[in-house]
């Protein structure tokens, strides 16, 4: 039996970069060698796409720049389920033949629906949600819209663009006053790993913590600050997703920033979570609620709040592409409910390969000179 090649995309231009490096080793360690044939394909912080040496020598070291780095392009021709060499001559082209992609891009660019765009113009599978899924996942404000709309209790939430964030801080000061008082939190809309998020105490922070969100995205939430623990679980699915045991997180730091997830060892990941029973079937019923409502597919990890005052359970947000590092609660929160690693990306791929069967058989194009229903 042939091996199947597996396109592992890492990576990209986001501030998330390190974070997709990592993810991309453990995931490829893992995977079976004796089924599968990994094909690294790296994007540079520049924006290039390496493939084979060049990407595994970006993965090790960082290199992305360079005479001898050669980006890849995907082929014009769609029956070319492949990667092809930039600049190579029509006679010489040497295809990378591929039969499914593991992207492990995260933030803007990766996961928000436009790698998944190029993806599904390819014809390629590729593990986790499509570019619906993908872009409410990575856009807070749309995400939120989407919980409300399906029932599905968030804290209360403010959305602001850059240039009022910058011309009418004192409005936006008074709005959060009457919505839900400080303290409160300040996000890009679009982004990840608690890049550009500060905890605004009072007013005074306000403009701060508008001008860090606003950095990194021209459109900024503000959410109400919770008092209450930290809990993640993590779906693995398609039609009929599963939800995993439900973890904690005890952040070494005030919240859970990038410094208390990547940098610092002082966070605490607790397996299962200090709630209660009842307070667990309600983050894992929710947790497969808020899939299903973003039309996700694959994997997710979805984040909440078990608000201390009154025990209620708040969802916080839905990862796409969680995590993969070996510290991420992903793979951890599986490893707990059973599922091993290297079983886990196994059975991505094959939620990959089954979404993509099921997705065409669902007829989007006709042949030429075909009429389209109604005679037309």
């Amino acid at each position: 039996m042939s091996k199947v090649k597996v396109g592992v995309i890492f990576g990209g231009r986001s501030v998330e970069h390190e974070v997709s490096l990592v993810s991309a080793r453990a995931v490829m360690n893992h995977l079976d060698a004796s089924r599968y044939e990994i094909v690294p394909i790296g994007i540079s912080r520049e924006g290039r796409w390496l493939t084979a040496d060049n990407a595994t020598l970006m993965l090790e070291q960082g290199v992305t720049e360079g005479k001898a780095m050669i980006p890849v392009a995907l082929p014009a021709d769609p029956s070319v389920k492949g990667l092809v060499p930039m600049g190579s001559t029509a006679d010489g082209q040497k295809q990378v033949p591929l039969d499914v992609i593991f992207p492990l891009v995260h933030g803007t660019g990766g996961e928000d629906g436009t790698l998944q765009g190029l993806l599904e113009m390819t014809g390629l599978p590729y593990v986790g949600s499509g570019v619906l899924g993908s872009s409410l996942g990575m856009d807070k404000i749309a995400m939120k819209a989407a919980f409300n709309a399906g029932g599905i209790p968030c804290a209360e939430f403010i959305a602001v663009t850059r240039q009022r964030a910058t011309s009418d801080a004192a409005g936006v000061g008074r709005e959060i006053a009457q919505k839900f008082g400080f303290p409160c939190f300040t996000k890009p809309a679009n982004g990840g790993s608690s890049v550009g998020v500060t905890k605004v105490k009072g007013p005074a922070d306000l403009a701060r913590g508008l001008a860090e969100a606003a950095q990194y995205d021209r459109r900024i939430l503000i959410e109400e600050a919770i008092d209450g623990q930290e809990v993640e679980c993590a779906v693995l699915g398609n039609e009929a997703p599963e939800a995993s045991v439900v973890g904690e997180i005890i952040p070494c730091n005030e919240f859970y920033d990038y410094s208390a997830k990547y940098l610092e060892d002082g966070s605490e990941l607790i397996i299962p979570a200090r709630i209660s029973a009842q307070q667990g079937e309600r983050v894992r019923a929710l947790s497969l609620d808020a899939f299903r409502a973003l039309d996700a597919a694959g994997m997710a990890r979805v984040d909440f709040f078990v608000r201390r005052r009154d025990g209620e359970v708040l969802i916080n947000e839905i990862n796409t592409i969680p995590g993969f590092t070996p510290i991420s609660m992903y793979p951890r929160l599986w490893a707990a409910s059973g599922v091993g690693f290297a079983e886990l990306v196994d059975r991505l791929i094959q939620l990959a390969l089954s979404r993509h069967a099921e997705t065409r058989a669902s007829r989007t194009d006709y042949a030429p000179g075909q009429k389209l229903p109604g005679g037309r």
